[in-house]
């Protein structure tokens, strides 16, 4: 009886996290570049039965490992290759995180704290919407956490056999995370020992042993696909996807370079209302325990954060591994609330929610209402054309932002009452009914005045034997939605792809970005001025269409919104 009443706040975290995370997560394509990439991935490992080498057009993909790739080919495997397939395996990693905050938490203090720290989590902004996407932050930040946490876990006890358990669960942990994104999993891992080894002082914090045990462990997982991949295919794409992680932290290769200051803003008004409960913790000596618990989350967060501030390369999901140990330090708050001395703090956060309450109300609003307002207030010529596309607003989607303005207000005015578990109730309602409504009746018509036409283009010709591409701009759009196969060795296109990169290999020692984009651009020409054996789409915008207007080979099909679109024959 007493170990079924045990289960209980486990099935209960499940089933919330159930119907929060995968409600309506396919009603909506999935969006340019890595939700689309990534998809495109996964299905190109079921088409072509290559598991152990990730490809993007059929060609090596160097920038990740494949874990989360099969993750979500398994997840198409058995549902299907489709939005929600794709999406589906971040709504489990999301159960499990929620499962894994609620654990660690009851057995840090009490299983309120657990609850406190699990539906803190699932109630800010950021974290909760990540469970609903794509992208392979989500899985990489999970095993990363859980790595750090056996480690402290390691460092930390006395036991022998302990410390020898937990070193090879941190080391396992750091494999996976190796394994989803790269070897950014050990460095963040490392940085946050070295950091926290500079402040505390300590002599020792283990024994050769157990570094054995926890180095065999990374390697073991690691290794499955490294040692794999160089084994039957050599050492060339290893050593490209190392360069390719080099020029990542160097310089903005993904084409994203954002000011220094982006992460901070991101964080803090992404992770409403977690990240401005757990401002105080950081004005405030952690708390002494025998895990040194707090300490070590507050290394980790600003070595994630320190560390993306410094990398050229800046995406908003860059820092997304801040949100957990964030999260923690704002469960602590919450834990030991004093509303006589938080009015600051409250009043920020309904500032802060109402403004993100606006913003949710405005998007709708105008887009139904006032769109031709809304036009004369953006000057980007492609945007301005998307917002002409027929969209069927009902009216009442601006409605949605109540919900969650409404919620932040009750979840302040319980938070005085001291009601902490019964306010994050409140506070989880309203974030999950907002974003599941948004996502039922907001976000798919965003997604039509974000690529819309394009991906209707792309689905209407699936069944045609073509070559496509687009110009001017890049997008994986055109891959997944035409459901693209590998090309045959008798195409035109697979002979100059050989030629094209011997070419480019001449000039270039490696095959970097600067190499990609002379190997693409060689192959967009000879799309255009070549021998071409096939039909050939070109998807352009009309802010680029000079590219293509110009062209005597090429014939113009139409425009829609701000995309235009154009066919070569043979």
């Amino acid at each position: 009886m007493e170990r079924s009443a045990k289960i209980i706040p486990y099935i209960i975290l499940a089933l919330i996290g159930l119907i929060l995370f995968v409600p309506f997560i396919g009603d909506f394509h999935l969006f340019d570049w890595d939700e689309i990439n990534f998809a495109e991935s996964s299905r190109e490992m079921l088409v072509s039965g290559n598991f152990f080498q990730v490809q993007i057009n059929y060609e090596p993909f160097q920038e990740k490992p494949p874990l989360f790739f099969w993750l979500q080919a398994l997840s198409m495997k058995i549902f299907g290759i489709s939005e929600f397939s794709a999406r589906l395996p971040n709504a489990i990693f999301g159960v499990l995180s929620l499962l894994i905050l609620f654990r660690i938490g009851s057995k840090l203090k009490n299983s309120r704290f657990g609850w406190i720290w699990a539906l803190i989590y699932l109630g800010s902004l950021l974290p909760h919407l990540y469970y609903k996407s794509g992208i392979i932050d989500p899985v990489f930040n999970l095993f990363i956490f859980l790595g750090v946490y056996f480690f402290i876990r390691w460092v930390s006890n006395q036991k022998i056999q302990q410390r020898n358990l937990c070193s090879m669960l941190s080391g396992l942990c750091i494999g996976f995370a190796i394994i989803t994104k790269g070897p950014v999993g050990f460095l963040l891992l490392f940085l946050t020992v070295i950091v926290y080894w500079l402040l505390k002082r300590e002599k020792r914090f283990f024994s050769i042993k157990e570094v054995m045990i926890f180095g065999v462990s990374v390697l073991f997982v690691s290794c499955f696909w490294f040692g794999h991949e160089t084994i039957k295919n050599g050492p060339w794409f290893l050593i490209e996807f190392v360069k390719y992680q080099i020029e990542l932290f160097s310089e903005p290769v993904a084409g994203h370079q954002q000011p220094f200051y982006y992460h901070f803003v991101v964080v803090l008004f992404g992770c409403m209302p977690m990240s401005f409960i757990a401002l105080p913790r950081f004005f405030k000596q952690s708390e002494t325990d025998v895990l040194s618990f707090e300490r070590w989350m507050k290394v980790l967060f600003w070595v994630v954060l320190i560390l993306f501030t410094i990398v050229s390369t800046k995406i908003v999901h860059y820092s997304s591994m801040t949100y957990l140990p964030l999260s923690y330090l704002a469960a602590l708050q919450l834990n030991n609330w004093n509303s006589s001395t938080s009015k600051w703090l409250n009043l920020l956060l309904i500032v802060v929610g109402s403004l993100i309450s606006v913003v949710l109300f405005l998007i709708p609003f105008l887009a139904h209402f006032h769109l031709n307002y809304l036009q004369g207030l953006i000057a980007d010529k492609f945007f301005s054309a998307q917002l002409v596309l027929d969209v069927n607003w009902f009216g009442f989607e601006w409605m949605i932002s109540l919900v969650y303005g409404v919620s932040i207000l009750f979840f302040v005015y319980l938070l005085n009452k001291r009601n902490i578990i019964l306010s994050l109730v409140v506070l989880v309602i309203g974030l999950g009914s907002t974003i599941l409504l948004l996502g039922k009746y907001v976000l798919p018509k965003v997604e039509i005045y974000s690529q819309g036409p394009a991906i209707d283009f792309y689905e209407s010709i699936q069944n045609e034997n073509v070559y496509i591409t687009t110009v001017g701009y890049k997008s994986y759009a055109q891959y997944y939605y035409t459901k693209i196969n590998a090309l045959e060795e008798s195409d035109a296109l697979y002979e100059q792809k050989i030629k094209a990169k011997e070419i480019v290999m001449h000039k270039h020692s490696a095959f970097n970005h600067l190499a990609v984009k002379q190997y693409n651009s060689i192959l967009l020409d000879w799309l255009k001025n070549g021998a071409i054996d096939k039909p050939v789409y070109f998807v352009s915008r009309i802010d680029r269409n000079h590219l293509l207007d110009s062209n005597k080979n090429i014939s113009f099909l139409y425009q829609k919104g701000g995309f235009v679109f154009y066919k070569r024959n043979p």
